[in-house]
């Protein structure tokens, strides 16, 4: 499968359409997808979510995903890639640069759960003023329209960075003390999770000519817990995002995440989270039927 690129650090599209826009696709630059009006499904990477007005989705490179339209839906697109941020820091002063480095630590190293990225209401009020003016400086093209929609395209990516800060891991969060090399792994192990010949401890080691011996041990020093056990609880976020998000059944997903067969998936999770998928996801579909009852 080709997977589209981007020549020019950022670009914005405003489309409105009653038909899917194109099959399974991928990219190999970031996209944000603001849903203006209309509804129907987003499927990112196998896991489904029903779209509306207000929502904004995070694509990243290589994330499968397609829309599946309902209802006429007018989508506002804002995609970018490493030129951005690099011509970003090109311009900036030394505080400037700080912030722009963060942006792209954050980018690169989000393990951002597929759906709306957005979740204070404030959040959702801003980028929607934003998202408008950009539909108007696009549309009018006034004079500095450019330098404008620019300005308010950083504002967005910043919003959205500030989203997806809230749920990094705090072993995860951007310090200039930070030990990159543990980062270095960790967005190692997220990029190759669906390979377990990479995710062997000779592997890793050799990757970051770090000894194999001593890999654990290290890996535990900057955050407090073992490689493996980041691996699995890394596996099992997946896992529940399946159940979640997906009708795919447990043996599929034990597949898919590589787990020896259903069983083992069924007793690590259990193991790790007290409850069986198949409970766990009957739970959340019972807590969910408990809530709109409850606000109906």
């Amino acid at each position: 499968m080709n997977a589209e690129n981007l020549h020019q650090p950022f670009e914005i599209v405003y489309k409105e359409t009653d038909e899917c826009l194109k099959p399974a696709h991928k990219h190999n630059f970031f996209e944000l997808v603001y849903i203006i009006d209309g509804s129907g499904t987003h499927c990112i990477n196998k896991n489904k979510f029903e779209y509306r007005n207000g929502h904004l989705f995070l694509l990243t490179p290589q994330d499968l995903h397609k829309l599946t339209v309902r209802t006429t839906t007018k989508f506002f697109l804002i995609r970018f890639n490493d030129i951005y941020f690099k011509s970003q820091n090109e311009q900036a002063n030394s505080q400037q640069s700080e912030w722009i480095k963060k942006l792209e630590f954050i980018f690169h190293n989000t393990t951002h759960s597929p759906g709306c990225i957005l979740k204070g209401m404030n959040d959702r009020v801003l980028v929607k003023a934003l998202i408008d003016g950009l539909i108007k400086e696009h549309i009018n093209k006034d004079p500095y329209h450019q330098e404008i929609i620019h300005q308010m395209v950083n504002t967005v990516i910043s919003i959205v960075a500030r989203n997806l800060y809230i749920k990094l891991p705090n072993k995860m969060r951007y310090d200039s003390n930070n030990d990159e090399t543990t980062l270095k792994i960790i967005h190692y192990v997220q990029a190759n999770i669906y390979k377990p010949e990479l995710l062997k401890g000779e592997q890793i080691a050799s990757a970051f000519q770090i000894s194999v011996n001593y890999l654990s041990e290290y890996f535990k020093k900057h955050t407090g817990e073992t490689l493996q056990n980041y691996i699995t609880n890394y596996k099992l976020k997946l896992v529940e995002t399946r159940l979640l998000h997906s009708d795919m059944r447990i043996n599929e997903i034990a597949f898919e995440l590589h787990f020896t067969d259903e069983s083992h998936l069924n007793r690590i999770f259990k193991k790790y989270k007290g409850i069986s998928p198949t409970g766990y996801r009957k739970q959340v579909m019972f807590d969910r039927k408990m809530v709109v009852a409850a606000t109906a």
